[in-house]
Parts: C-alpha cells; structure tokens; sequence
C-alpha cells in the first residue's frame, strides 16, 4: 500500500524551493533597479583628462619637480601613429611580399647551377630576397621598410645591403637607416643563404652620400668631421609670407611667464596649454623657440637659458601638426606692417589668465597678446588651461614628438647590441643619499646587491643595458663578470665632436657647439631603456622603497 504521507512533504519541499528561488530572483532585480538609478555614466571628458594625468600628476598651481624624462606623443599612442597629409610612408616588409616579388622575376633572372661558389652576384636579386629573409627571422621587433640594392663588400663573397626600417615599440612613422655586411654561400641546391652577418653599420659600402655643408670658416680647434645634415630632417623655421598675409591672420602671442627655465615636464605642460588655446581659438600661436634648461639639467648646475626647441623636440612634425610662427620673425613682419601702413596692427593685450578662452572666442583682434607680468604661480602659463578651461582646451599632446637627432642615436645604442637585450634602470643621486625619504635605496642599489638581485632575473650573459644617473662609471664592474655591461658612456662617440649629432646641431645653433646636457642623457638613457625585451625597474623590482618617498606606494 502507498504511504499517504510523502506526497504533502514532496509538495512542501516544491513549494520551499520554488520560495527561495524566487525570493532571490525578485531580490536580484531589486538590486540591478538600485545600480541602474544610482548609476552616474562617465564623465565625457574623464578620458583627456586619463590622457594628461599619464604626462603629469598636476592637480593645482603647484608644481611638484620630476627629473624623469618627458614622456611625448608618440609614447602613449596605443598603435602606430598615421603620417600626416602628404607624407610618403612605406608598408613593412612580409614574407608574403617576398614570396611576391619572388612571383615576379622572370625566368631569365634566375642562375642554373653553382657556377662559381667564390664568388657571389649581390645584385643577383635572390641576394637581397635572401637578406630579407633573414633579417625578418632574426629581428622580429623591427619593421623593415625598404632595401638599397646590395653592393659588392669587400671580398667575393660579401654583400654590402642598406635599408629603412622602424622600431616596432616606436608609435611614430619616423624612419631611421642601417647598413650591414653579410657573407652570402650557397645551400646544395645552389640556393643563396647567409653564412654571416655584420652588426650595425658594418656594410660601409651601402651607406648612401652625405649631403655635406659648404663652409669657409677656418679655426684653430682640433679638425671635426665636415657638417652634414640627416635629409629626412626638416627643422627650418616657416616663412611668414607677404604683408597681406600677415595683416589676413590670426595669432595667439604668450609672453614670456613665470614658467621659464622651470623643469621640462612644466615647460611642456604650459607650452602645451598655450597650443591648446591657439587652436581652440583657431589662431597661429607666436612660439618662442628659446628654452631655459633647468640646473637639474646641466653641467653648471645653474639654469642655462639660450636653448633650442629643436635640441630636445620634433620641429618638423610640430609644424605638420599645429599652426605655428617664430617669435623672432612674428616682430619683424609685425614692426614692418607698422611702419609702412599708417592703420597699425589691431592687438589686444590680455593680462590676467583668468580671462578664459572662451571669453575671447568672438574677438576680431588680429593679435591676442597674453601678458604674464603678475608674480609666481600667478604667472604661469598652465593657468589659463585650469577650471572650466580644462574642460574644452584640449593640450595637443600627439604635436610634441622627441628630437629625430636624439632617437637616431637611441637607434644607434639599440641597432649595436641587436636589438637583442635586457635593461636594469637603476636610481640614484639624491634620493640614494635621502634616508629620510628612502630609507632602503642605497642598500639595495649597492653593486653586491645588484648582482644577486639580477642574477635571480636577468639570464646570465645576455647584452645588459644600465640606465642610470649613478655618476661613477665603475660603479657597475661588478655585473660585469656576469653580463654584457653597456652604459650610457660606452657610446660617448655619438656625440663627440666626430659625430653626425655634432655637426647638425652646430650647424642648427649657427655654429656654436651644442652640449649633450643632463636632460639630453636621460631622455637617451629612457628611451633605450623602453627597447630592452625585457626591463627591471628600480622600485618594485629592485627595492621596496616608494619611488616618491616613504608612505607614498
């Protein structure tokens, strides 16, 4: 006989389980409706502002000092940057488009048998197919752009090749150069292979003609190279033009505030809001090419004014990018339309930044001078951009890339270990000696204990890259019995007076040598730094000191 009693506990059971099921469901929707009324979207202009916090920690008047390097446009870009109208770029090199071209040569191209293995036809194009090849196995962070024809080296069986290629940890589109010597054999099918390659810049005879500079000045110095001038360098000062055309325009003129020979990072920041304004106003901004280097900076430890713009930044691409005037000219024309036209130039002088953009939107004035006479911060340029300002004067960060004649000799320092190595950025200096602040670094940056610390990371042997401001060169000879140690100095021949790095920038400050000061350094020093397959950092890797001090991680 059934028993009587489950079916009521089987039901009850249903129902219990059915009540908690739906006790949670209806609590659940109650929870999403409380999200979906407290819910607040995100602030439309959250992500510039993500953007600049990247380059700066600025939240007021008060700027905290950094003697890091300046981080630039093409630092943040999350893909490669797109040229600008007008500029010719080159789709990188696959092997897909050698198999292609391969496709292409005709069959009379093509060699029957090893005829003479001594001796090796580098303008065979097979060579070159050859040469691609192996460049593409070998450096797979490089982007190879285009090839010279190989040339003859310097026995038979030696071909000299020369081509463009980027960095792939590089966002811009700027090309750089290498020549290399590789020793070409034959497999047993008589195919080419490379049995050899040189490193960075062994293939003397590919490198393509200097364009050297006439110059008729004599000295009593040691001799120098002769000047020449990297072609795909293009830092000229635009022309102004006719009268006509400078009564037409529209221009934004800063004077000169409180934020001059500050260190680079400020400089950069109120620069930057300037530009900003400029083009929010769609005016030509009036830029004083002049930079105060900071005494962090240089060998006086003393603030330097009288340095270019062009020493440390891309001018070339600035003016692609932004509407632009030099100073020294913008007077010229200026006290020129004066003088010869009775109806002087129509000016409006600002002299308070609290006059917004905004406010001068609808002015009709052919030149709006800002004026920074008031005393500090009230005379900093990155004022006009705070408050409101900030939320339509977007800085115009992809503008500023660093100097070509810098990176170039970045891609010397990366191109001579090939590309293939590891780096130890290292901090010292003041914060070394500051117990207060970090009370570990010292210790922890001592030459003992970067060995067991590296030793635990980095493979034993490997190319080791030390970015530092540790001033005593010995300071790393301990690592040295366990890597291939490469500093800054080692490559001290890049900007001797013997070097391309030289001879331009002389010749850019109309003659005068150019120190490679402590700003260019570290800006080198980071850059190669950022190129290494893999990188061990100060603090969180070598230390557990905060990087701005203690209580600060």
């Amino acid at each position: 006989m059934k028993d009587s009693t489950t079916d009521p506990i089987g039901q009850n059971l249903i129902k219990v389980i059915s009540n908690v099921c739906f006790s949670v469901f209806v609590f659940s929707v109650l929870i999403i409706t409380v999200i979906a009324i407290t819910y607040q979207p995100p602030d439309p202009w959250e992500s510039s502002r993500a953007l600049t916090r990247v380059f700066t920690q600025v939240e007021n008047a008060t700027f905290k000092v950094d003697n890091s390097v300046l981080r630039t446009g093409e630092d943040v870009a999350s893909s490669p940057i797109e040229a600008p109208a007008g500029v010719f770029t080159l789709v990188p090199i696959t092997e897909a488009i050698i198999e292609k071209s391969e496709e292409n040569l005709s069959n009379e191209t093509l060699k029957s048998g090893c005829e003479d293995v001594n001796v090796v036809n580098c303008s065979d194009p097979r060579v070159l197919f050859t040469i691609e090849r192996f460049n593409l196995k070998t450096f797979k962070s490089i982007a190879f752009l285009d090839y010279r024809t190989p040339v003859n080296g310097s026995k038979p069986n030696e071909c000299d090749v020369a081509w463009r290629f980027r960095n792939k940890k590089e966002r811009s589109w700027r090309k750089y150069r290498d020549f290399r010597r590789f020793k070409i054999g034959f497999t047993d099918d008589c195919s080419y292979k490379v049995v050899h390659a040189g490193r960075w810049h062994s293939g003397v005879n590919a490198r393509r003609p200097r364009i050297r500079v006439n110059s008729t000045r004599t000295s009593t110095r040691a001799k120098i190279a002769p000047p020449v001038i990297d072609e795909e360098i293009n830092d000229t000062i635009p022309i102004m033009g006719s009268d006509s055309d400078f009564k037409n325009g529209r221009y934004l003129y800063y004077s000169r505030g409180g934020d001059y020979c500050k260190g680079m990072n400020q400089y950069m920041w109120s620069f930057l809001c300037a530009l900003g304004e400029a083009q929010y106003l769609n005016r030509t901004f009036v830029m004083d090419l002049s930079i105060c280097l900071a005494s962090s900076h240089t060998s006086s430890h003393k603030d330097e004014e009288g340095k270019d713009f062009r020493f440390y930044f891309d001018f070339e691409h600035l003016k692609e990018t932004a509407s632009i005037v030099e100073e020294g000219d913008f007077h010229k024309d200026w006290r020129k339309w004066n003088k010869a036209h009775k109806k002087k130039i129509s000016v409006r002088k600002v002299k308070d930044y609290k006059v917004s953009p905004d406010q001068l939107l609808k002015d009709k004035s052919t030149i709006i001078w800002r004026q920074f006479d008031a005393p500090e911060p009230e005379n900093y340029w990155y004022r006009v951009c705070e408050g409101p300002s900030a939320k339509y004067i977007q800085r115009p960060w992809h503008a500023v890339w660093k100097s070509k004649r810098l990176m170039n000799i970045v891609t010397e320092i990366s191109g001579s270990m090939d590309w293939d190595f590891d780096a130890v950025h290292v901090v010292r200096g003041e914060k070394a000696q500051n117990k207060a602040l970090w009370p570990h670094l010292d210790a922890d940056t001592s030459p003992d204990s970067l060995v067991t610390k590296l030793q635990g990371i980095i493979t034993p042997w490997r190319n080791l890259y030390v970015a530092t401001n540790e001033p005593y060169y010995n300071y790393f000879d301990k690592l040295r019995s366990h890597y291939k140690v490469h500093l800054l100095d080692d490559y001290n021949y890049l900007w001797s007076n013997t070097s391309e790095w030289y001879n331009e920038t002389t010749q850019l400050n109309g003659g005068s040598p150019v120190e490679f000061d402590g700003y260019m350094r570290v800006e080198v020093d980071t850059e190669v730094l950022y190129r290494a397959k893999s990188r061990v950092e100060t603090f969180y890797n070598l230390t557990k000191d905060c990087k701005d001090g203690i209580n600060t991680c």
